[in-house]
C-alpha cells in the first residue's frame, strides 16, 4: 500500500482524473494533503472516474468531494470507502491524521480483495480455456474415431482396475518355486525321459503319448524337454519353438465350429460376428486355434484321454496334413475386398506343423487306436519311497529349511505322487512358520520342519498310509499276497481262505465276496480242478470261504494263482510265507498263464516290503531290467510256486500226486 500511494504523491493530478478543485492547504499539513489527494487518485484507478462520481453521487459525497475543505474532503473519502452516506461529522485538524490512516487501510484491503479476486478470474480463464481446447480436441477425437474407438468412461475405468490389480501380486505360491527346472530335478524317471527326447530330438520327431500315474512329471519333462531338444546339434526346433499346453478335459467346441479354440473356426459376418470393417462387407474371419500357435513346436495336451472323440479324430486329421483348412458358406473367392491374409487362409490353410504330447493316466488299451497308431508310447514308471524322500530333500533345499530326521521317511509312507509329497511339504512349511510367530524369544534363521508338523498336516488332511499290507517274516495257513493294478499303480492284496470238514461229505459249501467279480469267482472253481488234481481232495467236502480284504473288485484272472495257493493252504493246512507276493491266472492244467501290469506289480510288491515276488514264465520279457531290493521269480505252473512259498507245501502235495 505504501508503494502504490508513492506512486500515486508522485504523479497525482486532479484537475485531468476528477477534475476537483485544489484544496486550501492553508493551516494544514502539507503531506497530509498530498495522502488525500492520493486516496482520491488511488479510488479514481479502482472504481474509474465515471463509477466513482456515480458513486459519490448515491452517497451524498459529491458536493463534499469538489470542496476546496481538507476536513470535507475526508469525510466525501469515507462516505464512498465505507459506502455510508450517513457520515456528517466533521473531523478537527488533529483528528485527520488518523482517520486517514484508517481510510489507508480498508484501501488497502479492498486492493488485496481486488488482486486476488483479478488472480483467480485469470486462473479460472486459463482453466476455462484449457478445458475448453480439451474439449474441442475431444470432439475432434470422437468426430475422427466415431466408428472405431470402443473406450467410453466406464471402459476405461474398468481397464485402469485391471491394471491396478495386474500390478498387486502375491508372493509366488510354494508350488511354483518346487516345481522342477530342469531335467535332473525330475527324480526316478531316467528311462522315460531318455525315450522321451531320443523321439523329441530326432531328425525326424514323433508324436508322443506319455502314460503314467499323476504327479510324476510328466508336464514338467515334457516342457523340459522341449528345451533340452532345443540345444542338441541338428534339432529340428528353433530357439523360438513354442510349447502350447491345454487340458484335454476342459476344451469345449461346437460341432458346427462356430467356436473351436483348439483348431480355430470362422467368425461369419452375420452370427458370430467378424470385426465390423469385414462385417460390413459380409467378409468372414477365420481365427487360428491352438495347433497354429504350437506351430514348429511342441502342443501338450494334458489328460488327452477325456478329450471329446469327434474333436480328436478332427485333430489326427490336422496331424497328417501338419495344415488347418476352414471353410464358409460367406466366403467369395472373386471379391475385390478381401483381404489377402483371409483369401490364403481359405484357399491354402493355416500351417500347423508341429509335434503332439499327450499325457494320460489312462490305460493304453482306453485310447483312441487311432491316436495310438500315430504316437510312440512312453511310460512314466510310480515313484518308489526312496524317490519321494529325495523329492522332499530337493524341496526343503528351494525352501531354505531344515528336516528332522524321519520327516521325508514319513511322508514317503503316505503318498507316491511327488506333487502331493510337495504339498505336505509346503503345508508343513507354513504350519512351522505359523507356530513360530507364537514363541517367545529371537525366530531362527532357518526353519526346521518337525515329525510333529508332518502328523499334524497328515491329521487335518485326513490322510492314510498308502501301503497298508507289508511284508511279514512269519508263515501263515490260508493267507497269499497276490498283485493288482490301478491307474499304472501296482499294489498288494491280501487274499485268505478257510476250510472246515462239511457235516456231510460232498456236500460242502463255498463262499467268495460278492464284489470281487465273476473272473475272480471263476477262479475258485479253477483252483478247486487244480486241488483234486494235485491233492486228490474234494473241495466239496469242506466248507470254503474265501476273502478278498478290502472288497475290492478284481478286473481279471491275475489273482487266480493266488486264490489257488490260499485254497490249499487252508485245506492242507500248510502256512505259506508272508513275504512272497504272486500274480497269474491258474489254468484248470495247474499252469500259471500270462497276465499285465507285470512293472506295475513288481513296483507294488517291493513297495510292500517283500523280498520275492513270483510271475509267469511267459512275462519274462515284461520284467524290467534293473530292479533292485527284490527278488523276481518266473514260475510255469503251481508246483514251481509252492517251493518258493513252502518247501512243505511242495513235498505234501507231491506225496499226495504219487
Amino acid at each position: 500500500m505504501d508503494k502504490i500511494l508513492e506512486e500515486h504523491l508522485n504523479e497525482i493530478d486532479e484537475t485531468e482524473d476528477l477534475q476537483l478543485p485544489p484544496i486550501d492547504d492553508q493551516g494544514h499539513d502539507k503531506e497530509m494533503v498530498r495522502r488525500v489527494r492520493a486516496l482520491y487518485s488511488i479510488l479514481g484507478d479502482l472504481y474509474g472516474v465515471d463509477r466513482l462520481v456515480l458513486k459519490a453521487n448515491k452517497t451524498e459525497a459529491l458536493e463534499l468531494l469538489r470542496s476546496d475543505s481538507l476536513a470535507k474532503r475526508v469525510v466525501a473519502l469515507q462516505k464512498l470507502i465505507y459506502e455510508n452516506p450517513t457520515i456528517e461529522e466533521m473531523p478537527c485538524e488533529d483528528e485527520i491524521p488518523a482517520i486517514v490512516d484508517e481510510l489507508e487501510d480498508t484501501i488497502a484491503d479492498i486492493l488485496a480483495r481486488r488482486s486476488v479476486e483479478e488472480e483467480i478470474e485469470s486462473r479460472i480463464s486459463k482453466k476455462m480455456q484449457e478445458r475448453h481446447e480439451e474439449y474441442l480436441k475431444e470432439i475432434k477425437r470422437q468426430v475422427l474415431n466415431e466408428n472405431s474407438n470402443p473406450e467410453n468412461a466406464q471402459t476405461l475405468k474398468k481397464l485402469a482396475i485391471l491394471e491396478k490389480k495386474n500390478s498387486e501380486k502375491l508372493s509366488r505360491s510354494a508350488m511354483e518355486i518346487l516345481r522342477p527346472q530342469k531335467l535332473d530335478e525330475i527324480v526316478g524317471q531316467e528311462q522315460a525321459i531318455k525315450a522321451l527326447i531320443s523321439k523329441l530330438a530326432a531328425p525326424f520327431p514323433q508324436h508322443i503319448i506319455l502314460y503314467g500315474p499323476p504327479g510324476v512329471g510328466k508336464t514338467s519333462a515334457a516342457r523340459l524337454a522341449l528345451e533340452a531338444s532345443k540345444k542338441i546339434k541338428g534339432s529340428t526346433y528353433k530357439d523360438e519353438a513354442p510349447f502350447v499346453e491345454v487340458n484335454g478335459a476342459t476344451l469345449r467346441w461346437d460341432p458346427r465350429d462356430v467356436t473351436n479354440p483348439l483348431l480355430g473356426s470362422v467368425h461369419d459376418p452375420i452370427y458370430q460376428g467378424a470385426r465390423k470393417e469385414l462385417a460390413e462387407t459380409g467378409i468372414p474371419e477365420p481365427k487360428l486355434g491352438l495347433v497354429s500357435d504350437a506351430h514348429g513346436g511342441v502342443l501338450f495336451i494334458d489328460e488327452i484321454g477325456e478329450m471329446d472323440p469327434l474333436l480328436l479324430s478332427k485333430l489326427l486329421k490336422v496331424l497328417e496334413d501338419k495344415r488347418v483348412y476352414f471353410d464358409s458358406s460367406y466366403y467369395d473367392p472373386g471379391d475385390n475386398n478381401i483381404p489377402q491374409y483371409i483369401k490364403k487362409l481359405f484357399e491354402e490353410g493355416a500351417p500347423a506343423d508341429f509335434v503332439l504330447i499327450g499325457a494320460t493316466t489312462r490305460y493304453p488299451q482306453e485310447l483312441n487306436p487311432a491316436l495310438r497308431s500315430r504316437c510312440a508310447e512312453v511310460y512314466f514308471e510310480p515313484l518308489s519311497p526312496a524317490n519321494i524322500k529325495e523329492i522332499i530333500q530337493n524341496s526343503a533345499r528351494k525352501l531354505e529349511v531344515e528336516l528332522e530326521e524321519g520327516v521325508a521317511d514319513i511322508i514317503s509312507q503316505y503318498t507316491i505322487d511327488g506333487r502331493k509329497a510337495n504339498n505336505i511339504l509346503a503345508d508343513a512349511y507354513g504350519l512351522a512358520l505359523y507356530l513360530q510367530k507364537f514363541k517367545k524369544g529371537r525366530p531362527p534363521k532357518r526353519i526346521t520342519i518337525t515329525e510333529k508338523h508332518i502328523y499334524e498336516v497328515i491329521q487335518s488332511s485326513r490322510m492314510s498310509p498308502f501301503v497298508n499290507v507289508k511284508a511279514s517274516r512269519e508263515s501263515e495257513i490260508g493267507r497269499v499276497l497276490g498283485l493288482g493294478v490301478h491307474g499304472f499303480v501296482g499294489s498288494v492284496l491280501e487274499i485268505e481262505a478257510i476250510a472246515f470238514p462239511a457235516r456231510e461229505k460232498g456236500k460242502g459249501s463255498m463262499r467268495f465276496n460278492e464284489t470281487a467279480g465273476s473272473m475272480a469267482r471263476d477262479s475258485v472253481f479253477n483252483a478247486a480242478s487244480v486241488l483234486r488234481r494235485l491233492s486228490g481232495k474234494e473241495l466239496a467236502d469242506y466248507d470254503c470261504h474265501v476273502n478278498i480284504v478290502g472288497g475290492g473288485n478284481i478286473d481279471g484272472p491275475s489273482a487266480g494263482l493266488a486264490i489257488c495257493l490260499a485254497l490249499m493252504s487252508a485245506v492242507q493246512e500248510i502256512p505259506f510265507r508272508q513275504d512272497v507276493a504272486v500274480t497269474g491266472e491258474v489254468s484248470i492244467q495247474g499252469r500259471v498263464k500270462p497276465v499285465g501290469g507285470i512293472p506295475e506289480k513288481i513296483y507294488g510288491a517291493r513297495q510292500a516290503g517283500m523280498s520275492k515276488v513270483l510271475v509267469p514264465k511267459e512275462n519274462h520279457k515284461d520284467v524290467p531290467g534293473g530292479i533292485e531290493g527284490i527278488e523276481v521269480v518266473v514260475v510255469d505252473n503251481v508246483f514251481e510256486a509252492l517251493e518258493h512259498l513252502a518247501e512243505e507245501a511242495a513235498s505234501s502235495f507231491t506225496e499226495s500226486v504219487s
